[in-house]
């Protein structure tokens, strides 16, 4: 059984957060949901969850219980310890005794939290502190686990332990279900979805997003328009849609590359 949303659409007033997204997980399988601010996805992670009423489509969820979720904020309590945040979660999954002493251990000691156990979660670092979160969500071992940018703002250590633990999660045989803004950690997913302004531009993996470009992507000095263009290191690429002349020499896009040119393409009615 797949989890997700079809064909969901979600509006604010007369905003449109969401338009018609579809995107599904199967369990044992990482799906990354990308794009820029106001793209949709907290919106879309947080229908799934069903923490935002849904205009029109359909949710497929577990119930409440059976899903672990890692809002975009701490995801945890400053006040008490890290063991008192896990057991916290333990119990209102109905984790007791020996069972929550049990999962709680192995928590910490794969999420190296063993000598941070009691300190308040307000005292660490902002890593430490999201993969606190992550264990909190997943001490239940629900079958969908929903994150929202878990790594964001985490230094480069704590991404690569976040993603281990991530990675054991779905091995382990759960849906995962996140969203990011960085696409070097999103090519590790075995799906993507891309989204701009509420609507799914692409997905599929990440090769088949690599390919679903409509045009180029040059290195320029001074950009032909500036819209169509960003700044990468040192220097600027540029979108030029098929059919359109070249200004500068053509490069091999990357994914952040492609991202940001198809977000280009879609607000211009090319996609």
């Amino acid at each position: 059984m797949s989890y997700g949303a079809r064909d969901v659409t979600v509006r604010f007033g007369s905003m449109t957060a969401l338009d018609s997204v579809t995107v599904e997980v199967e369990p044992g399988a990482v799906v990354a949901v990308v794009g820029g601010d106001g793209a949709g996805k907290s919106t879309l992670l947080r229908a799934v969850v069903g923490e935002v009423r849904v205009d029109s489509g359909t949710i497929s969820a577990p119930g409440p219980s059976s899903i672990g979720y890692l809002p975009a904020g701490a995801g945890s309590w400053g006040g008490l310890t890290v063991t008192q945040n896990l057991d916290f979660a333990g119990g209102v999954y109905g984790l007791v005794g020996e069972r929550l002493a049990d999962r709680r251990e192995a928590l910490l000691h794969r999420a190296a939290l063993e000598d941070a156990r009691d300190r308040p979660a307000s005292q660490l670092s902002g890593g430490m502190r999201r993969k606190l979160g992550f264990t909190m969500a997943a001490a239940h071992e629900p079958p969908l686990l929903v994150l929202d940018e878990p790594s964001t703002g985490v230094d480069p250590v704590s991404r690569m332990e976040l993603w281990r633990l991530v990675t054991e999660a779905a091995a382990s045989g759960a849906a995962v279900l996140l969203s990011t803004t960085y696409l070097d950690e999103a090519e590790r997913a075995a799906h993507l979805v891309v989204l701009d302004q509420g609507r799914v531009l692409v997905e599929g993996d990440v090769d088949a997003v690599l390919a679903s470009l409509p045009g180029t992507v040059v290195e320029v000095g001074t950009p032909t328009r500036l819209e169509r263009s960003w700044r990468r290191g040192r220097v600027r690429h540029e979108y030029v849609p098929d059919g359109d002349a070249t200004a500068g020499a053509t490069v091999r896009p990357d994914l952040e590359d492609v991202v940001i040119a198809l977000s280009i393409a879609g607000r211009e009615g090319a996609l």
